[in-house]
């Protein structure tokens, strides 16, 4: 490749106008999560159209479980990022490169080992959900298939994880598209006419995500200087695997809880019948998509956060916040008008069948109600994530399981409230965690986190506390 061409997408977000470079990050990374999201779309609306209602909930109704064996190797892949973007803004080229070498190894074996949990115990853990027995064998097909490509999907998202610290979200977002492409591709191909069913869209996600990985790693080895390794960058370092255990595994343990407490809830939903539990996956998968902008904003903080804290630039932190949470409290606002005005026209795209359009109505203009709080957990939380406060990531995941556990049955049960105590808590549970993470940034712990530390003939020009 042309030297010219080197690094041209690795950004460093340590000068320029921070809303500018947020943004010009956030985009590219917005248009691949919704790309990635519509693996997600095209597997349900497939499913539910040709294969039918019961098999669409059994898919739904594995997601939580999927995410729960994948909070690990998230997490991993949350620390590797983050340490990489600190030594990218602290200009240490060498640790850097020892980082990425390292990071094969904690990912890799780690998905290996949800991939072995997920595969051997599907059916036991559906079992413990009360997963209703017309949806059960469906749903163990699906999860026991998807969890032979965890390995796969853990490469591609450590690879974009990295390639996002280095301030490069344009690179993950070609081949999430062609992921995609080859995951609808496939998704027709196998559930119409090879008539595989549920089978056949896990076998074409894990392809997808396959194929996109293999490409990614290769491009980046070829554009990206930073992923030409040498032997000695592979080498064991200590001290990076502990910097990178130190966000990742509170994190992955966020994500773990945040997990466990949408598995407690999935089974509160199983409890009400085959037509609740496909409208609970009809507004997961429509939230999932609106979540997009939330959740590409919120990684082009944790970026910007790191790569400026590990150039000691708090004040620099400071005005990508205040600005990042404006554009998320915008964007709230006007999906709360749409999903109010536009729900029903919204929930048919998934299927025609009139008590579930009725329950997913209803929790759509429920649950929108409370986006700006969860707009509120996506801004604060990467800023200290990026920031390397991951221990609070911990307490956040806490909140999660007595929000989702503690409220979701109670409600349910109060005669006014009926079914609706499953959306009101959704809601609440972002109310509390929005609310948490908002007056732990404002403390500010996260000035003195630093996993790596600006070097000296930086720090004092340019810490601003």
């Amino acid at each position: 490749m042309d030297k010219k061409n080197e690094n041209k997408y690795v950004k460093d977000m340590t000068t320029g106008e921070p809303l500018r470079l947020l943004l010009a990050f956030a985009v590219p990374l917005l248009i691949g999560n919704l790309f990635q999201q519509a693996y997600n779309l095209a597997d349900s609306i497939i499913v539910g159209r040709y294969v039918g209602k019961v098999a669409l909930g059994a898919v739904g109704s594995t997601g939580s479980i999927m995410f729960f064996i994948n909070s690990m190797t998230i997490g991993m892949s949350v620390g590797i990022g983050i340490v990489v973007a600190q030594f990218f803004g602290a200009k240490e080229d060498k640790k850097v490169k020892n980082t990425i070498g390292n990071a094969f190894y904690i990912v890799i074996v780690t998905a290996m080992i949800m991939a072995i949990i997920g595969f051997t115990f599907a059916g036991t853990i559906l079992k413990l959900l009360d997963t209703p027995d017309t949806t059960f064998v469906y749903a163990v097909v699906y999860l026991r298939t998807t969890s032979v490509g965890f390995i796969a999907m853990a490469s591609f998202n450590l690879l974009s994880s990295i390639l996002r610290a280095l301030g490069d979200s344009k690179t993950p977002l070609r081949f999430l598209i062609v992921a995609c492409i080859i995951n609808i591709c496939l998704d027709l191909l196998f559930v119409i006419k090879f008539n595989l069913g549920v089978m056949g869209v896990g076998i074409a996600t894990a392809t997808a995500q396959f194929i996109a990985a293999v490409l990614c790693l290769i491009y980046a080895i070829r554009s990206n200087t930073y992923f030409r390794l040498k032997i000695s960058d592979f080498k064991f370092n200590f001290s990076i695997f502990v910097k990178v255990l130190k966000v990742g595994i509170p994190v992955s343990g966020q994500s773990s809880l945040i997990a466990f407490s949408l598995i407690a809830l999935q089974k509160v939903v199983n409890g009400f019948g085959d037509d609740f539990v496909t409208s609970f996956t009809v507004v997961s998968r429509i939230e999932q998509l609106v979540q997009q902008p939330f959740m590409s904003l919120g990684a082009a903080l944790a970026t910007y956060t790191g790569q400026n804290i590990g150039a000691g630039r708090i004040d620099r932190v400071k005005q990508g916040f205040i600005k990042a949470t404006l554009c998320s409290t915008i964007f709230a606002g006007f999906i709360f008008i749409i999903f109010q005005t536009f729900a029903p026209q919204i929930v048919r795209i998934f299927g025609d069948d009139p008590i579930v359009e009725n329950y997913a109505v209803t929790g759509l203009r429920i649950t929108c109600s409370f986006y700006v709080f969860l707009g509120l957990i996506y801004t604060t939380r990467n800023v200290l994530n990026g920031a390397g406060d991951a221990n609070f990531s911990l307490f956040t995941g806490i909140v999660e399981c007595i929000g989702r556990v503690g409220f979701a049955r109670p409600l349910t049960m109060v005669q006014a409230i009926g079914l609706n105590g499953v959306w009101l808590t959704t809601g609440i549970t972002w109310l509390l965690n929005g609310v948490f993470s908002t007056i732990r940034y404002k403390r500010g712990k996260w000035k003195t986190t630093a996993i790596v530390r600006a070097k000296e003939n930086n720090s004092d020009v340019k810490v601003k506390l």
